[in-house]
């Protein structure tokens, strides 16, 4: 008995859900939503799929790491349609975010790594265990207290207030943010963009969570930027099969 190679290069749903752990109805809703090329049909109405089927969808799934489900269905779908440099375009814009990311994260961490180790992490000598006021702290640190009103209206400080006499009282988080503040001020940052990195190091609970923080983010980045290298192998295979 003769085969029939067309029957051969046909796939059902559950071949091309099973290489990647998925159900049979992920495979449907992929290419209803344009990321796989519309299935052909038996004469029972039942889809069929081919090697290309299988192609997109190894692209997809690959470019969903680096690009995002998203964007990378709005890759396959611009494919899918033959507008290819819409593909490209998308493709760009994600490289540009990555990029972007990873000049924000180079912002935060250059003043980190420009910090003198010992304004950074060793106590104040004059903060106490109720804190200190203004003018010791702009004592020690070499400026004005009216630096220090300033860096609090711009969002730098936090200092609570006395309840006797209404005085600004620096506790040790606030002389912390104070004494980076003016590190990052030496070093030529502008208050805005000082702001945000006093921000994260409030949140992170100081400067050495910040950094373990800042060695998950720039290990994301990374990750990302391989799985955009993988995502872009598969889609030229992709590319390849439909040619």
């Amino acid at each position: 008995m003769k085969r029939n190679p067309q029957s051969e290069d046909r796939l059902r749903p559950i071949d091309l859900a099973r290489e990647h752990g998925l159900s049979t109805q992920a495979v449907r809703n992929y290419e209803e939503a344009g990321i796989l090329p519309a299935a052909g049909r038996t004469p029972h109405g039942y889809r069929t799929y081919t090697p290309l089927h299988a192609g997109a969808l190894r692209a997809f799934l690959a470019l969903v790491p680096g690009h995002g489900h998203q964007t990378a269905t709005s890759i396959m779908r611009a494919v899918n349609e033959g507008a290819a440099e819409e593909a490209f375009r998308l493709i760009d814009e994600s490289h540009a975010q990555l990029l972007d990311d990873r000049r924000t994260l180079q912002a935060v961490e250059n003043p980190l790594r420009d910090l003198e180790p010992e304004a950074a992490s060793e106590p104040s000598a004059v903060s106490g265990p109720g804190g200190t006021f203004i003018g010791p702290l702009a004592g020690e640190l070499g400026i004005r207290p009216a630096t220090l009103r300033k860096w609090e209206r711009a969002g730098l400080l936090r200092p609570r207030r006395d309840p006797l006499t209404g005085y600004r009282v620096y506790d040790e988080a606030a002389v912390r943010d104070a004494r980076l503040a003016h590190q990052l001020r030496r070093g030529g940052y502008l208050l805005e963009q000082i702001a945000p990195l006093i921000a994260q190091v409030r949140t992170a609970g100081g400067l050495e969570p910040l950094e373990a923080a800042l060695h998950d983010w720039r290990g994301r980045l990374s990750t990302r930027g391989r799985a955009m290298l993988t995502g872009a192998a598969e889609l030229e295979a992709y590319l390849r099969e439909r040619k």
